[in-house]
C-alpha cells in the first residue's frame, strides 16, 4: 500500500548573497539560487547582496527571520577562510537548532515533485 502523494506547498523563500568583490548585478550564484526556487514552484520573499560585515549580515537575516511572510533564508558566500569571510559567524548566534550538513541536501529542497 503506497502513502498518498502530499501535496506541494510553496515556501517564501529569502535569498542572501554576501562578497565584498560583486554588484547584485554580477551576482550568478545569489540569480541561480532565486531563479531555481521559482521554478521549483516557490516564490522569492526577497533577495539581497550585502558586504561581508557581521553586523550587515546579522541584520539582514535577522529582519526575514522576524518577517512572518518568509519561510526560510538561504545564503550563499562570506563563508572562506579569508579573514572578511564571517558567514558562519555572522548567523550562528541566530540559530535555535543547527543541523550540520543540510547545505548538502539544497537541491533536494528545491526540487518539485
Amino acid at each position: 500500500m503506497t502513502k498518498p502523494a502530499k501535496p506541494f506547498i510553496p515556501l517564501n523563500i529569502a535569498v542572501l548573497t554576501v562578497s565584498d568583490t560583486r554588484t547584485l548585478d554580477e551576482d550568478t550564484s545569489g540569480k541561480y539560487l532565486a531563479d531555481s526556487l521559482v521554478e521549483a514552484g516557490h516564490t522569492l520573499a526577497e533577495r539581497a547582496l550585502t558586504t561581508d560585515c557581521i553586523y550587515q549580515i546579522r541584520a539582514m537575516v535577522s529582519k526575514w527571520i522576524a518577517d512572518p511572510n518568509v519561510h526560510a533564508v538561504i545564503t550563499t558566500g562570506g563563508t572562506g577562510f579569508y579573514i572578511r569571510d564571517s558567514m558562519p559567524e555572522a548567523v550562528s548566534p541566530l540559530f535555535v537548532k543547527e543541523k550540520e550538513g543540510l547545505c548538502g541536501n539544497v537541491p533536494g529542497l528545491l526540487k518539485k515533485e
